[in-house]
């Protein structure tokens, strides 16, 4: 939804009415990690990685072609959970990540919504299934960390936990002492949607597609935004009432 209508305003204004603490998924809401350095090629570069060690096997060809790296790093934890290979696999994905922080392009109106909602005296935590090394790298470069430290909660050795399990979400609302109900997660992806559910968070959808949005939607997410702007509209007006 683009917010343009009376209807559609009234829905995300009830979503964010009352709300303390804000989850941000991180790739797709704050940037697109990936811009400029290609997800696919590194799902690639990691299954062509495990083939080079006679572990092909260890994949299958939907998992192959899915062209996603934690696809390929969840396949072969489920196999060898904790294992050496796992770790040497997350960490390769790690520094991948490092990399396209370079390139990473911010999302419309994400850095502005998050520095006014942190003025209007919500508290903001990252929720993510990237490594929070590569969180905390990306936001010292916008100049962010102030308005999220120390609430960045991202990819650990318990590869078991990514979203969409709700475990990096409950991490947070714990530390936060905030409950489900006065917080917000914002996510672009079905598992964020099914991570937010499981931990009883409303979900607003961000979709910069309309693939993306049919996604969400098609997973159960009733609202869905594809611009930031309508959100950092409403806090706002919350920042001037």
């Amino acid at each position: 939804m683009t917010a343009e209508t009376e209807t559609e305003r009234n829905e995300l204004r009830a979503l964010s009415r009352g709300v303390r603490v804000v989850l941000w998924d991180f790739d797709g809401p704050i940037c697109r990690l990936f811009a400029g350095h290609s997800a696919e090629r590194v799902a690639n570069d990691l299954a062509a990685w495990l083939e080079g060690r006679g572990l092909h096997g260890l994949l299958t060809e939907s998992e192959r072609e899915s062209l996603d790296p934690h696809v390929v790093l969840r396949a072969v934890d489920r196999r060898h959970p904790g294992s050496d290979l796992v770790a040497e696999l997350e960490e390769r994905l790690t520094q991948e990540e490092l990399r396209a922080t370079a390139s990473a392009m911010p999302t419309p109106y994400a850095d502005p919504l998050i520095r006014t909602w942190t003025a209007v005296g919500a508290r903001l935590a990252i929720t993510t299934n990237n490594s929070p090394r590569v969180v905390r790298e990306y936001l010292a470069s916008r100049r962010l960390v102030p308005c999220f430290a120390p609430h960045i909660y991202g990819r650990t050795q318990e590869l078991n936990h990514l979203k969409p399990h709700p475990h990096c979400l409950n991490r947070a609302l714990n530390a936060m002492g905030a409950a489900p109900t006065s917080a917000l997660m914002i996510g672009d992806t079905p598992s964020d949607l099914f991570a937010a559910r499981a931990a009883g968070v409303p979900f607003l959808g961000y979709a910069r597609s309309d693939r993306k949005s049919k996604l969400l939607r098609d997973a159960g997410a009733t609202t869905v935004v594809d611009s930031l702007e309508p959100v950092l509209r409403l806090v706002r007006d919350l920042r001037q009432a």
